[in-house]
């Protein structure tokens, strides 16, 4: 089983197979739009921006599980990235990445790489870094800056 077996609804309700990301590297990241860490859209796109053309790929999924930090609907969530920070990567819908109602994807994103207190996702800009043919090779806590992922993703990038 890999990440290319999930799906998921978009932020403008179109449903992506995430199989479309087949031979891609991929960081997925739980987002919010009130949160401490919501700057960190600045280094994610920058991310994005730097390494897109050779492969890579950042898929963002705002959650409202800590905090109540994420209380847009998804055209005011779209508006706020887009407007704030210039994202120009996928957002996705607003899912659960905790509990019962967690999305399948997270499920099996925390199953593959656990947390240092458990698999739970403990809060927003939860990092997990995909290989090419869709391994969860790394998680980074919410306070790893996307810059500081930039070598390993340079280093999944060369293989």
């Amino acid at each position: 089983m890999s990440v290319y077996d999930f799906s998921a609804k978009l932020n403008h309700g179109e449903i992506k197979n995430l199989s479309e990301y087949k031979g891609k590297v991929l960081l997925i990241v739980n987002t919010a739009s009130k949160c401490g860490f919501t700057p960190q859209y600045e280094g994610l796109q920058g991310l994005y921006a730097k390494f897109r053309r050779h492969g890579f790929e950042l898929l963002a999924f705002p959650c409202d599980q800590f905090g109540h930090q994420e209380p847009g609907s998804d055209r005011q969530i779209r508006a706020f990235c887009e407007t704030n920070y210039g994202v120009e990567f996928p957002l996705f819908s607003k899912i659960e990445v905790n509990g019962q109602g967690a999305h399948p994807l997270y499920q099996f994103l925390k199953s593959q790489k656990g947390g240092l207190l458990g698999n739970n996702i403990k809060w927003n800009f939860t990092k997990f870094l995909v290989d090419r043919k869709g391994n969860v090779v790394e998680r980074y806590a919410p306070m790893v800056r996307p810059e500081r992922i930039a070598p390993d993703i340079e280093k999944l990038l060369a293989r």
